[in-house]
């Protein structure tokens, strides 16, 4: 992994020429340091971080409450139709996203939030992935875990905040870095809801530096 990752640093410091010759070299006549240059005048990267940053964090921090919370429900809570109404909700796992993307669209617009970070936000607060996960979890935990959170007064709430939720770090760990790596690697939807150059993400905005035609390698 370290070589793939070193070469991409040298083909960033060559000149488009340099690029395709052969035998390769692992550097070129020069460091041309002018490509980074060239990149920030063309393209506001930094902007491109920011937007990926906050709207991972939101995603990743509402997304690991929701799914704990409703992982909780459908593992601990009796109430009618809970387990027909857990399987429909885990057979959505069955349906590609891509296939949604076209309702989504349209409700976004019909909201105002096309080109808008709200349009990668909102949808991905709830998954029924994490619920999954968390429900598998919150199953390995004792029943009298519950029954002694209710002797001691606490809610059902209560006994999710202050007893369950400290107990499922290591789940909240797990789903984290896959909700982390989801929503920092999606391309598809920026590229469907995001149309101006400042609200793109990393993947968008790496994407925007490639031609139709022809690629500026050293730049992307």
């Amino acid at each position: 992994m370290v070589i793939p990752f070193l070469w991409m640093i040298s083909t960033s410091l060559k000149t488009l020429r340099e690029v395709f010759v052969f035998p390769p070299t692992f550097f070129g006549e020069r460091l041309v340091w002018e490509n980074y240059l060239r990149i920030a005048d063309r393209f506001p990267f930094g902007r491109f971080f920011l937007n990926s940053t906050k709207i991972t964090i939101i995603v990743v921090m509402v997304q690991l409450f929701t799914s704990s919370l409703a992982g909780f429900s459908f593992a601990r809570l009796k109430f009618p139709f809970r387990d027909s109404i857990f399987a429909l909700y885990l057979a959505t796992l069955m349906v590609p996203y891509h296939v949604t993307l076209v309702p989504v669209f349209v409700i976004m617009r019909n909201l105002g939030w096309v080109d808008s970070h709200y349009s990668l936000i909102v949808p991905n607060l709830v998954s029924a992935y994490g619920t999954f996960l968390m429900r598998q979890f919150f199953l390995t935990l004792p029943e009298e875990l519950v029954d002694a959170g209710k002797i001691d007064g606490c809610t059902p709430f209560g006994v999710f905040w202050r007893i369950f939720m400290p107990l499922c770090k290591p789940a909240l760990a797990t789903l984290g870095v896959f909700i982390f790596m989801w929503t920092w690697n999606d391309f598809v939807r920026p590229l469907i809801f995001i149309n101006s150059i400042p609200k793109m993400t990393i993947p968008l905005g790496l994407s925007a530096m490639q031609g139709l035609y022809s690629t500026d390698w050293p730049v992307s």
